[in-house]
């Protein structure tokens, strides 16, 4: 039996919701538009939700072009009988806002969490995006998408392997190749010639302003509310340079400190970095190459730095321990 025809079976109510990560990226929409596709051919509606905002100015123009038509969750009344299913995302995460509900199923590739509660998952954390995931279940069911679906679930692969260069697999190459023949190539450039605005340019200066480096480990704080994707592209950005091999971006937004750690040092994972560097303090998790984390409630300049050093200590210490240990192991 098929993955697909798996959640089908746990599905019991005629329409579903399809619940993203918060401020949802091209992955999470790409692969929520995908599985709502996939839904609809066996006669079950559904609606696309997340919480928080849609901050990126390309993720924006994705919605808009390739007519995809998500919920704030603000707009959603939720009852105890209905039936959501998460994907890019996991119950209990930091960065998914729980809502009334039965979370009955789980799609992603992040590392496995809790998976209690839950009558379906498909969780792959070998795989580098999740449309890769909803790709290979329209392949293996032989259902074709349409022209927009594919152009999405290709762009959220692109996106989230970074062309195919960081944490791919071989089923992410082979669902692009897959999904390359059915996608809309010149709404694919359109959207990635369209990723910055005017404003953003500022973070990006914030951070040339404010970088510093210690070993191979770069931190910068760019500046007070900057949107989720733009502090992971200038973690990205930051990463290019030669001198560093881990990166620490963050923001102080919607009441707390967010996060972005990214990390090409084999050894160094990111995740786990930043999920130990919070704790008692917030949360974090993600890939070994790249992980977010959030410390909500901070409310004065005092907490907030006291809270932005005291993260910096932590981060650079348990690097700092890592390489001390390999070091020590090569030497035996």
């Amino acid at each position: 039996m098929t993955k697909l025809k798996q959640l089908i079976q746990v599905i019991t109510r005629a329409h579903i919701y399809i619940q993203t990560h918060n401020y949802p990226d091209q992955d999470a929409l790409a692969t929520a538009y995908g599985l709502q596709f996939l839904l609809e051919s066996q006669d079950i509606n559904s609606t696309i939700c997340y919480s928080g905002q849609i901050d990126k100015y390309n993720t924006l123009n994705m919605v808009e072009l390739l007519k995809i038509s998500p919920l704030n969750m603000e707009e959603v009344t939720f009852t105890k009988e209905d039936e959501v299913i998460l994907v890019d995302s996991q119950q209990g995460n930091v960065n998914v806002k729980s809502f009334e509900g039965r979370k009955i199923a789980c799609i992603d590739h992040h590392p496995k969490q809790d998976t209690k509660g839950y009558l379906f998952y498909d969780i792959r954390s070998e795989i580098g995006a999740c449309s890769t995931i909803i790709g290979e279940y329209f392949m293996e069911n032989k259902l074709k998408p349409s022209k927009e679906v594919a152009t999405a679930l290709l762009y959220g692969i692109k996106l989230d392997t970074d062309n195919l260069t960081k944490r791919v697999s071989v089923h992410d190459v082979e669902m692009f190749a897959y999904l390359f023949k059915n996608a809309d190539l010149k709404i694919l450039k359109k959207l990635e010639s369209s990723s910055l605005r005017k404003a953003d340019l500022n973070a990006y200066q914030e951070a040339m302003r404010n970088l510093r480096i210690y070993g191979r480990v770069g931190i910068a704080r760019i500046g007070d509310d900057c949107s989720e994707a733009i502090i992971g592209s200038i973690s990205d950005f930051l990463l290019s340079l030669s001198e560093v091999d881990v990166t620490l971006v963050y923001s102080y937004r919607v009441g707390g400190l967010k996060f972005s750690i990214r990390s090409e040092a084999g050894i160094i994972d990111a995740g786990k970095i930043i999920k130990e560097a919070l704790t008692d303090l917030g949360d974090g998790g993600g890939h070994a190459t790249m992980a977010a984390g959030f410390i909500p409630n901070l409310n004065t300049s005092q907490e907030i730095n006291q809270a932005a050093s005291l993260v910096e200590q932590r981060v650079l210490s348990i690097i700092n321990k890592v390489r001390k240990d390999i070091f020590l192991m090569d030497e035996l």
